[in-house]
């Protein structure tokens, strides 16, 4: 997985960008690209909710301390 956070986040009006993370491999730099992501987002005015997230990646959000930053929707 690879992210560049500038692309194509410098002119954004949405307040919430939904992340589909189904299949997505729990591993540290999974999670890594999506905080990046999630700063980006953040200095744009924006967030990042992250849907679908196994829970795996739930542990390894939480373990690595970025609950906060990395928010799960809920499971309905």
């Amino acid at each position: 997985m690879s992210f560049r956070p500038a692309a194509g986040l410098n002119d954004t009006s949405m307040a919430v960008l939904v992340c589909d993370v189904t299949g997505v491999q729990a591993t540290a730099a999974t999670v890594d690209a999506l905080a990046r992501l999630a700063l980006a987002l953040k200095r744009q005015g924006a967030r990042l909710q992250l849907r679908h997230a196994s829970t795996e990646l739930v542990e390894l959000i939480a373990f690595m301390g970025l609950a906060e930053v990395l928010r799960v929707e809920a499971i309905r």
